[in-house]
């Protein structure tokens, strides 16, 4: 069955949320990793499919400093990497940079997914980092300070700019909500950026109550 419209899937260790855009504008909740058979919308074929990794094992170099060769080389110089990981890049021609990356074990089910939910000319999408979707997206936002967080597994993935000046795109780990709030507050503080004239944009679904303690502080929550 195929479908006029595009789907954005965020992966991690132990489940899964989607986005469906297009016609049917809706989100899921968090989902767990065995219900992935289950799911109607992964039976459906979309003309834009996007599957994003929450893994912490990735960075940014400007394209002047990178070479293929030495990509495990660079990650290792911030991230901890697995022996069996598999280092991979794309290019971000805009910001004049590459992102490094990892996958591993951690991308089993990212690859499940992509080989159920394909193209509507029947490829399977690949398979990039939160934070490179995080990135992309801020050319979509009108806002001047662009907030965008996603969390899951424990890590936070957070990417701040100003205007078109990307100034942070990091993962912290964070055991609980109350620790995202404060490498969230940290790190605006150090851009010197005022959340009560800042919105804050999510890509994965959190609670309620930490959605309304967000409300506290900035001065809209939305959700991309």
């Amino acid at each position: 069955m195929n479908s006029n419209t595009g789907i954005s899937i965020q992966v991690s260790l132990s489940g899964y949320s989607f986005r469906l855009d297009g016609l049917q504008d809706r989100r899921s909740a968090w989902l767990e990793a065995g219900t992935i058979f289950t799911i109607p919308e992964f039976r459906h074929r979309y003309d834009n499919v996007r599957i994003s990794l929450l893994t912490p094992k990735c960075t940014l170099v400007p394209e002047q400093f990178f070479s293929p060769g030495r990509i495990r080389e660079g990650l290792e110089e911030s991230v901890h990497i697995d022996e069996d990981d598999r280092m991979e890049f794309v290019r971000m021609e805009k910001l004049g940079a590459v992102m490094l990356f990892a996958t591993g074990r951690s991308e089993s089910l990212a690859k499940t997914i992509a080989g159920m939910v394909q193209t509507t000319d029947g490829y399977s999408a690949r398979i990039f980092p939160e934070l490179y979707y995080m990135i992309s997206e801020l050319g979509k936002l009108s806002d001047y300070n662009k907030i965008i967080v996603s969390y899951a597994d424990g890590y936070l993935h957070l990417v701040i700019a100003q205007g078109n000046n990307l100034m942070l795109a990091n993962s912290f780990h964070a055991k609980d909500f109350t620790t995202v709030e404060y490498f969230i507050f940290l790190a605006m503080k150090k851009l010197q950026l005022n959340p009560e004239v800042s919105t804050i944009f999510l890509r994965t679904p959190i609670s309620m109550e930490d959605e309304m303690s967000l409300y506290r502080y900035f001065k809209d929550v939305e959700k991309i």
